[in-house]
């Protein structure tokens, strides 16, 4: 269950059997679950690819944030986001952007939504998380 308590924001996971869970975000519900090769059904994407979701949505409608705020109307708008694997992490993240608007136009864009994207800012901030029993 999500909640915006102050500045917090949490989701659930729930383990559904095998390596499947159910995550609840508001009334909104992702299934995860890994690929066959992996030892799952094939149900959902897979951890790693929604934590990759998330970076290339929150940088997608950062650059329109800003976008929007300086009256710049987008054409369109693809934001590709790809991990490179290192044993059990990935050592390296790429973001790709892709716009039929003009280049001189969006380019200067993109420093300004690295500063208002809450995923990116968070890799870079971030170095270690808590584990707690409740």
């Amino acid at each position: 269950m999500t909640e915006a308590r102050g500045k917090t924001l949490s989701v659930e996971s729930n383990w559904q059997g095998g390596y499947r869970c159910l995550v609840t975000s508001r009334q909104f519900e992702i299934q995860v679950d890994e690929p066959l090769g992996a030892g799952g059904g094939d149900t959902g994407p897979q951890p790693s690819e929604v934590f990759l979701a998330s970076l290339a949505s929150c940088f997608t409608l950062a650059i329109y944030h800003v976008a929007a705020k300086r009256d710049i109307a987008l054409a369109d708008l693809t934001v590709r986001a790809t991990g490179e694997y290192e044993g059990p992490k990935f050592a390296r993240l790429l973001l790709e952007v892709t716009s039929s608007t003009p280049r001189e136009v969006i380019e200067p864009l993109l420093e300004r939504a690295k500063g208002v994207c809450y995923v990116s800012n968070t890799l870079r901030a971030v170095s270690d998380v808590d584990v707690v029993l409740t």
